[in-house]
């Protein structure tokens, strides 16, 4: 697999690097930094990703993530942790979790310096990308009962999955059987200790028995699905679920017309990528109205940071005739 190497990258003034967390195993994390001129003394919002590649491929150094995290540090000016774990078949599950949860404890522990010196605990935000967003719903759930455990209070502010992957034994009447044929079978390969197969609360977080979706950390969710991933009715599912478990955080769906899974990590200057850097920025985070929203590609801007901000930023002018396609319902 091809990687980039860390550092400082002078198109967009953000400084990278590798930093081993635990000599034992080896486990690593990439650190982020935006430039800092004029704010230096100003704490960052705090972000940690988690790569896709369904657990078998992708590092925090392959080049496609690396250009996407460094674009998301520029323009939403966030310290960023990026998680490095271990891939199946040789590590299978729950390897990559075990891994992903060390990984966040070291991160909002701040023991490096560009941790402690520039990231706000108070604006922690889980983000991940494909499988990736399978490690944050499960990484969101182990917050949620046990905390997040640091020498000074961290708050999780925001969940934020990219065309989740989920799974199920039973096939929705929506899903494509052939897809979701090949997708168990790959469950079978990542994770062959799964108790029920594909409906593993780990894998399948609406599945009876799951823990209960009430658990999850974080103020608000975002899931973000292509209308064209096939992945796209599980997702909506799991975010309906959220909405009707009783959680108490703000959970939105967003939904890119026309795109397939993982458009933006192949162009991380898209719209929506762009959009998503505001949103993370955005110093306006009011509640949310609990809408859905849909994006069409063929449109050429999104709306401007002003306005009317949702959850996760600049969402409901959508509704009031913004560039969009507006409101789903």
């Amino acid at each position: 697999m091809e990687t980039t190497p860390a550092g400082f990258d002078a198109a967009t003034g953000v400084n990278s690097k590798d930093v081993v967390i635990d000599a034992t195993t080896g486990a690593t994390v990439r650190l982020y930094l935006p430039p800092l001129e004029g704010a230096a003394a100003t704490k960052l919002p705090f972000l940690v990703f988690f790569h896709g590649g369904y657990f078998i491929v992708g590092s925090a150094a392959e080049p496609m993530y690396h250009r996407y995290v460094k674009s998301l540090v520029a323009r939403a000016r966030v310290v960023a942790v990026s998680v490095e774990y271990r891939l199946a078949p040789e590590h299978p599950l729950p390897a990559a979790y075990d891994d992903s949860w060390a990984a966040l404890k070291w991160a909002v522990s701040r023991a490096d310096p560009w941790l402690s010196d520039h990231g706000d605990l108070s604006r922690v935000f889980l983000v991940g990308v494909s499988t990736g967003d399978n490690i944050v719903h499960n990484m969101a759930v182990a917050v949620g009962v046990s905390g997040l455990p640091t020498i000074e209070p961290a708050r999780l502010e925001g969940v934020i999955e990219l065309h989740p992957s989920f799974s199920s034994e039973h096939k929705m009447d929506v899903e494509d059987e052939e897809f979701w044929r090949a997708n168990n079978n790959r469950w079978k390969v990542i994770f062959p200790g799964a108790t029920g197969g594909a409906d593993d609360p780990r894998i399948n977080p609406t599945v009876d028995g799951a823990p209960s979706l009430m658990k999850l950390a974080g103020q608000r969710l975002l899931v973000c699905m292509a209308s064209e991933d096939p992945r796209a009715p599980r997702a909506r599912d799991y975010c309906d679920a959220v909405r009707a478990s009783g959680w108490r955080g703000e959970a939105e769906w967003f939904e890119s017309e026309g795109e397939g899974h993982g458009f933006f990590v192949l162009n991380p200057s898209t719209p929506f990528s762009d959009w998503l850097s505001r949103t993370l920025s955005s110093q306006q985070l009011r509640q949310a109205r609990g809408k859905r929203f849909k994006f069409s590609p063929a449109r050429s801007s999104l709306p401007s940071a002003s306005g009317a901000t949702g959850a996760f930023g600049p969402l409901d002018v959508w509704g009031n005739g913004g560039s969009p396609s507006g409101v789903v319902d």
